[in-house]
This record gives C-alpha cells, sequence and structure tokens, in this order.
C-alpha cells in the first residue's frame, strides 16, 4: 500500500503510556509526540478501564493527531500493544478476530481502530523497559497519570 504525502526526510517519534488505578478502575493514557523540533502532549483518561485500553488508547490518540501520512517511531513499555499490532493482529485478523485458542480477542474495538491508523503510516513499533529512566516514557507516564488525575477530578471521561 503505498502511503499519501509520506514525510520522508524527518520521523516523527511517538512515547505513548497507560495507568490505571486498579485494574478495572479509573484510567489516564498519556502520550507524546516530538517531530522537527515541534512537541505536543496528549492525554485523557476513562473512569471505568483497564490498564490495556489505556496502552491502546495512547497510541490511538497519537496516531490520530499526525496530520498526514508519516513514518513514525512508537515507543511503548506495553508489550501487549507492541506484540499485539507486529505480530499477533495478523493471526486475530485471519481468525476472524479470535485468538488461537478461539477465543475473542479482548479489546477488540480499539486493535481494529489501531489496525486502520496504523496501516495510514509506516510505522516502527518499538518495545521500552517502563520506569527506566527513559526520558520519552518517563513523559508519556507523566501524561498518563494526569489523565487519571482529570478523570477523577472532573468525574467523567476525557
Amino acid at each position: 500500500m503505498t502511503k499519501p504525502n509520506l514525510i520522508n526526510h524527518q520521523l516523527v517519534e511517538i512515547y505513548a503510556d497507560g495507568a490505571c488505578k486498579g485494574n478495572p478502575g479509573p484510567g489516564g493514557w498519556g502520550a507524546w509526540i516530538s517531530y522537527d523540533g515541534h512537541e505536543k502532549e496528549l492525554f485523557g483518561g476513562d473512569l471505568l478501564t483497564t490498564n490495556n485500553r489505556m496502552e491502546l488508547t495512547a497510541v490511538i490518540r497519537a496516531l490520530e493527531a499526525l496530520k498526514r501520512a508519516c513514518h513514525a517511531k512508537v515507543f511503548t513499555d506495553s508489550v501487549y500493544v507492541q506484540k499485539g499490532i507486529s505480530e499477533w493482529i495478523v493471526g486475530w485478523k485471519a481468525r476472524n478476530w479470535r485468538t488461537a485458542a478461539k477465543q475473542p480477542v479482548k479489546n477488540d474495538d480499539l486493535w481494529r481502530v489501531l489496525d486502520v491508523l496504523a496501516q495510514q503510516h509506516t510505522v516502527e513499533w518499538v518495545w521500552v523497559k517502563g520506569h527506566a529512566g527513559n526520558v520519552g516514557n518517563e513523559r508519556a507516564d507523566m501524561l498518563a497519570n494526569k489523565g487519571v488525575d482529570k478523570v477523577l477530578q472532573e468525574g467523567r471521561a476525557s
């Protein structure tokens, strides 16, 4: 698939993270996007969610924020997200959104959205160790926690 208007000369870096106070419980997502000297911070959350849903939402919101097709490097501390989008999703789709054990894929609503968004860009999925001093990951973590705080303060999803 040809990516229209692909930005070849510059890489967009995305750090995405999710946080949850209880699992399920109130959760937040955060993303830090860096491109050509510009930065953007995104965050939000939900009153009743899971850590995996927030991890997925962080990446989805970041990719939605990109204004045109580009080469993006997405950093996540979630093996679930990194392996899910780069390895497992092929089998899930072939089995009509079922796991190898023939069970429905959890969070398939979000996986389907992420799949469509990822196909609009050239994306490299990179796993990073969480809470290990990686500046981008720490920033995304801080934003995810800000998302939790916001939903707890406002009493509604954002």
